[in-house]
């Protein structure tokens, strides 16, 4: 009995001293954030494993969002205000972290931490794939403005081989973008790619939601509909995409769906076009649509794509985009290059010989294989994996 007694308080020893209390550093706060969302799953997944969770951040964040009485939270502003980057960065320096943690993980350009999660790429990166599809002048225009400069000055710290700073990038893409350009050393950057976790209601409420949202469309059952969803449609590569559809329509009856905010770009027909403006909730469009397509200028790793693929939809993107990383081409979607509207439209005329069945449960069945708790738990591993 006595042994047993000591071998148990062994055992609850080293389970404390191998308890770890973890930063997480996010600027801002958006009820809709994909970032928040991953943040408030972390700190769950920290929780279940018996260690602790401490936000930094620069504003408020709502108690249903971030329990206060199971989570710590530490303010580098006025409540509701937002800081610049840089001011931020600051910030975050000045309230010494590693005096309220063991180990600092952060979702934001700053100047020091334990590792960094570069879901926002590599802004040097964008900026160089923007400046091929605009004016001159306005790459000259935007080098010169502060929100740019002081973003390109924290990533510059954040990804100098000095640093020290270990990295987790979300895409191949986005770790060959960190070696190419400040040279940080490959051992020093681990690819995790996005989660993400689709609703799973059966066969017949699939059809349900197919149908009542086809019929609020207006779209019969036979013709194609092509979904793209986003804001930001410039960066998205709106425009290629209302090309290519243009194109395709040629031959073909077919709707595409705009879903999100933004300026429609000029001097592109918009017969069978119909914007939705800001959707609540996507399920039943991705439901009803056949086809998700997203011809970005730049995306680290497109969670609309992986969220279309988790209802079955093919998708059409880039070799900008980070998700195009896990996609086997014509079969879970389509990559072509950035602006390629004749390969768009050649996908196009691919996935409408398949219609109306391009393999859905197939898709779905692939991309469920890049859940949240995957993603949750190889981070836990990264992170514990560098405290050993």
């Amino acid at each position: 009995m006595a042994e047993s007694l000591i071998r148990r308080n062994q055992d609850e020893s080293l389970q404390q001293k191998n308890r770890m209390k973890i930063g997480l550093v996010r600027r801002g706060y958006s009820p809709t954030g994909g970032a928040e969302r991953f943040l408030i799953r972390f700190a769950e997944g920290l929780r279940a494993q018996g260690h602790q969770a401490v936000l930094f951040s620069d504003c408020g964040w709502p108690s249903s969002a971030w329990d206060d009485s199971r989570y710590e939270m530490v303010s580098l502003a006025s409540a509701g205000r937002t800081l610049s980057p840089l001011a931020f960065a600051d910030a975050l320096e000045a309230v010494q972290p590693k005096q309220h943690c063991d180990f600092l993980f952060s979702f934001e350009r700053v100047w020091s931490c334990d590792a960094y999660r570069a879901g926002d790429g590599v802004h040097r990166a964008w900026l160089q794939r923007r400046a091929l599809f605009e004016p001159g002048y306005k790459s000259w225009f935007r080098g010169g403005q502060k929100k740019h400069r002081q973003m390109l000055e924290l990533e510059a710290a954040l990804y100098s081989p000095q640093s020290g700073v270990r990295i987790v990038a979300n895409s191949q893409m986005v770790k060959k973008e960190i070696i190419e350009f400040f040279g940080k050393p490959e051992d020093h950057i681990t690819v995790i790619a996005n989660g993400y976790d689709a609703e799973s209601p059966n066969e017949d409420q699939y059809l349900e939601l197919r149908r009542k949202k086809r019929q609020q469309w207006e779209v019969p059952d036979d013709e194609m509909v092509l979904l793209f969803a986003g804001s930001g449609w410039e960066r998205k590569g709106l425009v290629f995409a209302l090309q290519a559809f243009a194109q395709f329509k040629q031959s073909s009856q077919a709707h595409f769906m705009v879903a999100g905010k933004g300026k429609a770009p000029r001097g592109v027909s918009e017969q069978g076009v119909h914007f939705l403006g800001e959707v609540d909730g996507l399920t039943p469009s991705y439901e009803a649509a056949d086809v998700f397509i997203l011809p970005t200028l730049y995306d680290p790793f497109s969670n609309a794509c992986l969220e279309a693929a988790a209802y079955g939809l093919p998708v059409i993107t880039t070799t900008a985009n980070g998700f195009a990383d896990v996609v086997q081409h014509l079969q879970q979607g389509a990559i072509v290059e950035p602006g390629d509207v004749d390969g768009m439209a050649m996908a196009l005329e691919k996935f409408a010989a398949d219609f109306p069945d391009p393999k859905r449960h197939e898709i779905r069945a692939w991309a469920a294989e890049y859940s949240v708790a995957r993603n949750v738990q190889a981070s836990l591993e990264f992170i514990l994996s560098l405290d050993a």
